[in-house]
Order: structure tokens, then C-alpha cells, then sequence
């Protein structure tokens, strides 16, 4: 089957929410923990939302969990209560398609809770019927996880009532009407994995759009065996870069997030206005972006995982708003993070204290957002459709 993103995706203009954090009866300080962020706080957001320009939702894992940040999954197939009901999800899909909205959301084929009742059983005993969808090492306390969150077992991909189990989970979400996913830690499964997966998907549902998180920058080689990488042998000695593994997803995935034009951006903004006219960076963008297919890269200036871009503009909005005018003009699909409208930024950068990267995941303040900015923002994005 030929991989090729839908045509729709071409203009995306993708909006990504924290769930938890975006909007409803949020209360609390910002830690680990749930604060109150819901679907239907976003359904009432949806008109807001539109007049930004965006024309593309992306949410965060909404599934049964137990981290507010939905990544740590105990059913697939099932909304926490946390953040609402089924109906909820439909009413929040049907709402956002009469707005012409795409919306599409997290799905985390690779790993799921160590609270899982699945895995739970597997641990509990060994002749368990779910033994052989975890990876043990020597039971029941040593098994494959992500990297090295022990709270995360690996999910045996490859064997056929997990791989079932996991797609067909897939597909009922579709069948709800979400328009794609955003595929969490893609380098996870293997190869054999995404060729099998995007068949079924697509062969169901063909403008449905499948966007990988491949990111691997430094990732230790002595983790190879949690990830699905091509050429482990080699790479060990090289070690993984950046460029490589995006360019390893061509032709497996219908577009990546491009990490590596993130970096670039990322290094070169720091050098403050004007940047965008300096001849050789463009260069490098150039020469970068060639190398990619249609709207394979998917472009993006910072997600929860990584330092607000503010922090990298030294909280200077109008430099921010130089950035976005460049990425819009790459003519790819761009990811706007929510809060970055108008102009939210952190105090000190990751890995400055413990779960610092709630600094980049602080709950909407919608009583202190600025219409003025948001304004630059939508014009900025309005003239680029």
C-alpha cells in the first residue's frame, strides 16, 4: 500500500492540548496530579479555537489512565472519567467537524500502565493468558518497559492478540470520527509493526492521517532493545541522530514531527530578531525540507515535552511572532501549542528541579490571555491558509 498523508493534511494547522490542563473546573497548583482540565471544558472553547485559524485539534490521550497527562494507560478502549464521557468525546467531535475542524488525538501503541488489569494478571501469574503480550526478561520483575519507567511495560507487538487488541482499539476511535493520530514514541515498535498497522488503518480508513513522534536524539544504546530502530549493530557505535531516524519513517508513516528543524529553529532564535533573513540558515532549512516528501515533516516550535519556545525568545512575543510567520511560510503542517497565542512562557528550563516539565504544562489562564496578542496570532495564521 502506497503511504500518503490525506489531502486535507497538506494545510493542517494543528492546535495540541494538554487535556488536563486546557480548560474546565481546573483548581490546584501546577503538579503532577489531575486539575481539573475536561472535553467538555474544550467543547466550550470550540469557537474560540476556530476564530484562531486553526483548523485542526490534536488531544491528548484521554483514555482510562492513572497520570493526568493520559500517557500511563490502563484501557484502551475507555474515556477516564477524569476527563469525561464517551458522549462527551462524540459531542466533542461532531461540534468541532461543523466548524470544519479536523481533530485527531495521542495513541500510545508501545507501552501501557504497570496498573493495566493486563498486566497486573501477566505479573501476578505466570500461566497467565497476558504473559506473552509483555516482554519478561525473568518474571515477574524484570521486563522491557519504556526507557527505563518500569511503570511502562513494553507491549509484545508481535504477538497477534496484542497487535488485535491495539489496533482494533485504533479503529473504534476512528470509528467515532476522530480524522488521525499523533503515534507516541514511534521508534517503540518495530517496523514490521507500522507496515502491518498502516495497512489495516488505511484500508479502513483512508484519509485518516498517521503522524509519528520519532525522536531519539541521544537516546542510550543501551536501551536499543525497548526500541524498533533499523541497523541496532551499527547504531550502537554511531549512536542514533536525529535526521537519520526522521528519514527512516519515510514511507512508513504518512508524516513525522520534525525535531530536527525544531532544533535548528530552536539554536538560531536565541540570536534574537532577524534571524529568519539570514541567508544561511535558510540554506539550511532549504536543504533540509528537500529532502522530505509532500507533507511529511510536520513542523513545530516546542510540545510538552520540551522548554516553552517563549523561554528560547527570551519572552519576547514579537520574536515569536517573526518564528511563527517563518514556519507558516514553509508551506507544511504546523503545530501550535496551546498557551503559545498569547504568549505563556516558563520561569526556568527543564531539568531544573524535579518534574520540570510541568513548567511547560501549566494550566490555560483564560482570565489572563490577551486579546491583542492573540489577534497577532490569528492574523498571522489567517493569512497563510
Amino acid at each position: 500500500m502506497e503511504v500518503k498523508a490525506p489531502n486535507w493534511f497538506q494545510k493542517a494547522k494543528i492546535y495540541h492540548i494538554l487535556v488536563d490542563r486546557f480548560s474546565g473546573s481546573i483548581t490546584g497548583k501546577n503538579r503532577p496530579q489531575f486539575m481539573g482540565g475536561t472535553i467538555k471544558g474544550i467543547i466550550e472553547k470550540l469557537d474560540y479555537l476556530s476564530n484562531l485559524g486553526i483548523n485542526t485539534l490534536w488531544l491528548s490521550p484521554f483514555f482510562r489512565t492513572t497520570a493526568y497527562h493520559g500517557y500511563h494507560i490502563t484501557d484502551f478502549y475507555k474515556t477516564d472519567d477524569r476527563f469525561g464521557t464517551i458522549d462527551d468525546i462524540k459531542t466533542l467531535i461532531t461540534e468541532s467537524h461543523k466548524l470544519n475542524l479536523k481533530i485527531i488525538t495521542d495513541f500510545v501503541p508501545n507501552h501501557c500502565s504497570s496498573h493495566h488489569p493486563f498486566f497486573v494478571d501477566a505479573q501476578s501469574n505466570i500461566d497467565s493468558q497476558y504473559f506473552s503480550w509483555f516482554y519478561f526478561k525473568q518474571w515477574p520483575s524484570n521486563y522491557l518497559c519504556f526507557m527505563d519507567y518500569k511503570s511502562l511495560p513494553k507491549l509484545n507487538l508481535n504477538n497477534n492478540a496484542t497487535y488485535k487488541h491495539i489496533t482494533e482499539a485504533a479503529k473504534y476511535w476512528l470509528s467515532l470520527g476522530f480524522d488521525g493520530f499523533r503515534l507516541d514514541h514511534a521508534i517503540g515498535p518495530d517496523h514490521k509493526f507500522w507496515q502491518l498497522f498502516y495497512h489495516d488503518i488505511k484500508k479502513s480508513y483512508p484519509n485518516t492521517v498517521l503522524i509519528g513522534e520519532v525522536w531519539g536524539q541521544g537516546f542510550s544504546p543501551r536501551l536499543f532493545n525497548t526500541i524498533g530502530i533499523k541497523n541496532k549493530s551499527i547504531r550502537r557505535i554511531t549512536g542514533l541522530t536525529q535526521d537519520s531516524l526522521q528519514h527512516e519513517y519515510i514511507g512508513v508513516l504518512d508524516a513525522v514531527f520534525d525535531f530536527k528543524l525544531q532544533y535548528y529553529i530552536n539554536h538560531e532564535v536565541k540570536k534574537g530578531s532577524g534571524f529568519t533573513k539570514n541567508k544561511h540558515f535558510i540554506k539550511t532549512v532549504q536543504n533540509h525540507l528537500s529532502k522530505y516528501p509532500n507533507s511529511y515533516p510536520v513542523l513545530f516550535l516546542d510540545n510538552h515535552d520540551m522548554n516553552r519556545f517563549m523561554l528560547s525568545c527570551n519572552n519576547n512575543f514579537d520574536l515569536l511572532l517573526e518564528t511563527l510567520e517563518f514556519i507558516l511560510s514553509l508551506n507544511k503542517p504546523i503545530v501550535i501549542y496551546y498557551g503559545t497565542e498569547y504568549g505563556v512562557t516558563q520561569s526556568r528550563p527543564f531539568g531544573s528541579e524535579p518534574h520540570s516539565d510541568l513548567l511547560a504544562r501549566a494550566p490555560f489562564k483564560w482570565q489572563k490571555i490577551s486579546k491583542q496578542k492573540i489577534d497577532k496570532v490569528r492574523n498571522i495564521i489567517t493569512s497563510h491558509t
